[in-house]
């Protein structure tokens, strides 16, 4: 097995923060994009020879403003047409593992000359948690409509495709309205100092999407727990209807002041068990 690679080095800035004053999530995938890109750039690979298809990712510590942070990678498998990346994100001050990421990419069939030795010498023993492939609803009946707009071209990475952060800053944005629709609204986190923090992402990616295109985001709940929350959010490019990204999102309701999850009122876990979406 090779050695991990530092991939990215940086800080949290001030505008990165949410609403829970931690490190938003779409900027967690920004420097995941810029890992990839410097792992791929070991394996003699660029922007334009690789895209990501899917990503699944683990939050076990909160990075708040000012924090500084690092990212390790290395190769986790090779697969036909594509290689599973994986990504440590630590915090550089305390030197603790902050998040587990793991990113499949689409390659060439055949990789340029050395690539494959390259591929080989960083390959490493993966240790991150296991995926677990739950149950779906079989469509979108029960979904409500989250989010609706458009594609910017500052919203484009290197490849002229959006970037990663583009797609959570959406299913952000809709996991606020699908959380409101059973009262957990902007106005009862900022009373009651709560909030909805994410411990794990599963996002799949289909066709690229370019500036302009429109997209529409429905969601659904799939599991309420004593303070936990599942979501399925499912984006399509319109007027077409065509899927081009779904992101599986699994949250707690969350106590701003004691930095910890707190039980679901039970006037809220009744309205969001009555929007649950049952899994075929």
């Amino acid at each position: 097995m090779g050695d991990w690679l530092e991939t990215y080095r940086g800080t949290v800035f001030r505008w990165e923060v949410d609403h829970n004053d931690h490190f938003t999530v779409a900027y967690y995938f920004a420097r995941v994009a810029d890992a990839g890109l410097g792992l791929l750039a070991a394996l003699g690979l660029g922007p334009l020879d690789t895209r990501t298809t899917d990503c699944f990712v683990r939050y076990q510590r909160e990075l708040r403003e000012g924090d500084i942070m690092h990212v390790e990678s290395g190769v986790i498998a090779a697969e036909p047409g594509a290689l599973v990346l994986g990504h440590k994100l630590f915090d550089s001050g305390a030197g603790t593992l902050c998040t587990t990421v793991e990113q499949r990419v689409r390659v060439p069939d055949v990789l340029p000359p050395g690539s494959a030795r390259r591929v080989e010498a960083r390959r490493v023993a993966w240790d991150g948690p296991a995926r677990e492939r739950r149950p779906r609803p079989a469509g979108l009946a029960g979904f409500r409509d989250s989010a609706r707009d458009t594609v910017k071209p500052a919203e484009l990475d290197v490849s002229g495709a959006a970037a990663l952060s583009h797609y959570i800053h959406r299913f952000s944005a809709a996991n606020g309205h699908a959380i409101a629709a059973f009262g957990m609204t902007p106005a009862y986190m900022r009373s009651e100092h709560r909030g909805f923090s994410t411990f794990e992402f599963q996002l799949e990616l289909g066709a690229p999407l370019r500036a302009g295109d429109l997209l529409r985001v429905q969601s659904g709940v799939l599991h309420v727990g004593n303070s936990s929350l599942r979501l399925l959010h499912v984006m399509t490019r319109e007027p077409a209807g065509e899927v081009v990204a779904s992101l599986e999102q699994s949250g707690v309701h969350f106590d701003q002041d004691a930095r910890r999850p707190a039980p679901l009122p039970p006037a809220l876990r009744e309205r969001a068990e009555g929007l649950r979406v049952p899994a075929s």
